[in-house]
């Protein structure tokens, strides 16, 4: 129930799907956490739930004010940042020839750009704090070609190679940086599953998702940084 006693989160995307139940996991084990979404009446609901643990912030990922914002709040309310879960994304499913140069820009814009705003709005307070895990959720998408996701796929590579990275330029400062690369997840974005057949049978659910985050979150993955952790039930074991 400790696993993340003292910790303060940072969590964006964090009204619903894995970042919700992130920041229901993180709370019950210890943690403060600012959730952090576009999604204000949700976001500020799940914040009153969880009571004097959790705050809400609005933010859009894809604007360093709103980073500078988030990243005060936690200092603000909670003393501190320890943990960034970079989690707030958005899926286009569209091949090559069927995406539009605006569709692409925007998954860019929050997919990579809003992940690249993260991890620089957030290292000035873990320095503070001497020292911080990030989190960066790409995709299994981000680790082989899938077909119709051409703007998806190209930003979870991306965030893959960020983290790898940022891995190594913040390792002197005591700041860990790691992805999570789910498969078929079931949250509001994509409420339907996928027709991707696990070695499991069956898809995965956010709170499954959420207890991989609150192992690299905490002090029990301190010696695990610039790695890509699967959450797939086997769909790319062959």
């Amino acid at each position: 129930m400790d696993r993340l006693a003292g910790k303060v989160a940072l969590i964006t995307g964090g009204a619903r799907g894995i970042g919700e139940a992130a920041a229901r996991l993180f709370v019950t084990e210890g943690a403060s956490v600012v959730i952090a979404d576009v999604l204000a009446e949700a976001g500020a609901a799940l914040a009153g739930e969880l009571g004097d643990a959790a705050t809400f912030v609005a933010c859009d990922v894809t604007r360093a004010y709103d980073w500078a914002r988030a990243v005060e709040a936690a200092e603000t309310s909670f003393g501190s940042l320890n943990v960034l879960l970079n989690n707030a994304g958005v899926l286009h499913a569209a091949g090559l020839l069927d995406t539009t140069e605006a569709e692409f820009r925007r998954v860019v814009d929050v997919n990579q750009i809003g992940v690249f705003l993260g991890l620089q709005a957030v290292v000035p307070a873990m320095r503070r704090a001497g020292g911080g895990s990030i989190v960066n959720t790409s995709s299994i998408a981000g680790l082989q070609g899938m077909r119709h996701l051409m703007a998806y796929s190209a930003t979870k590579w991306a965030v893959r190679g960020m983290t790898k990275t940022a891995a190594l330029e913040l390792a002197r400062d005591n700041i860990r940086v790691n992805s999570i690369h789910p498969g078929t997840i079931v949250t509001d974005m994509n409420p339907s599953g996928s027709s991707l057949r696990s070695p499991l049978g069956r898809e995965g659910r956010p709170d499954e998702v959420a207890q991989l985050l609150c192992y690299l979150a905490s002090d029990e993955s301190s010696y695990t940084t610039g790695a890509e952790h699967v959450i797939d039930a086997g769909l790319l074991a062959g």
